[in-house]
């Protein structure tokens, strides 16, 4: 095949977890006397680093600070993170690259203790050879890990297939030389993904259909 072993993202790509986002900020904003925000909004406003997306529905950094605005929402967000599902296509896709002899590891801007701990949840360690996540909790750049990921892998990177959901994906799979594929059904609008040059795909049961030629998804 084409592609020898595949970079995943964790949130929103493989974890179906947006819409806990909106609710958990949500809460944040009703208890502040601002906006909320919907899905739609939410997909269309959310960035690297999330700092700025803060900022973009509101957020007064002046009056509180990033770090303690983000350690609320993590905290709310880690109390119910097991309430989100995998998505659609999650272990179809899985199991045909793990039977297809293709690599997997996972490249996330998530805290790896708790990324660690997700992967354990949903029974899916065995599929990866390396989990690699951020040492805090305020999703900032994974480039650098991504660098160390591919030093580590010691794998051509125009072999690797990185599959994310954000153009912070697609822009890391860039630095880092890899071919890249976005799901249109994660953190970032269709129509963002699409405009900076991205290849997207309604979900993984078509990319994998479409690039693997291979249909894994009843």
């Amino acid at each position: 095949m084409k592609y020898k072993y595949i970079i995943w993202d964790w949130n929103g790509t493989l974890l179906n977890d947006a819409w806990l986002c909106v609710d958990v900020m949500n809460k944040m904003l009703e208890n502040r006397n601002l906006p909320l925000v919907s899905e739609s909004i939410y997909r269309q406003l959310f960035d690297f680093p999330v700092e700025e997306y803060y900022a973009k529905i509101g957020f007064d950094f002046q009056k509180e600070s990033f770090e303690l605005v983000g350690t609320e929402f993590i905290t709310n967000y880690d109390k119910r993170h097991f309430e989100c599902k995998l998505h659609e296509g999650t272990l179809d896709a899985l199991n045909f690259f793990s039977e297809n002899n293709i690599g997997q590891s996972i490249l996330s801007a998530r805290k790896q203790a708790q990324l660690q701990e997700e992967i354990e949840y949903f029974r899916l360690v065995s599929y990866f050879d390396i989990v690699s996540g951020l040492s805090h909790h305020y999703a900032t750049s994974k480039l650098e890990n991504g660098y160390l990921l591919i030093e580590k892998l010691g794998i051509n990177p125009t072999e690797i297939l990185f599959i994310g959901d954000t153009l912070h994906d697609y822009d890391v799979a860039n630095e880092l030389g890899t071919a890249c594929a976005l799901i249109e059904n994660g953190h970032q609008a269709t129509e963002r993904l699409k405009k900076a040059g991205a290849k997207t795909y309604k979900n993984l049961c078509e990319l994998v259909k479409e690039i693997f030629k291979t249909r894994v998804c009843l």
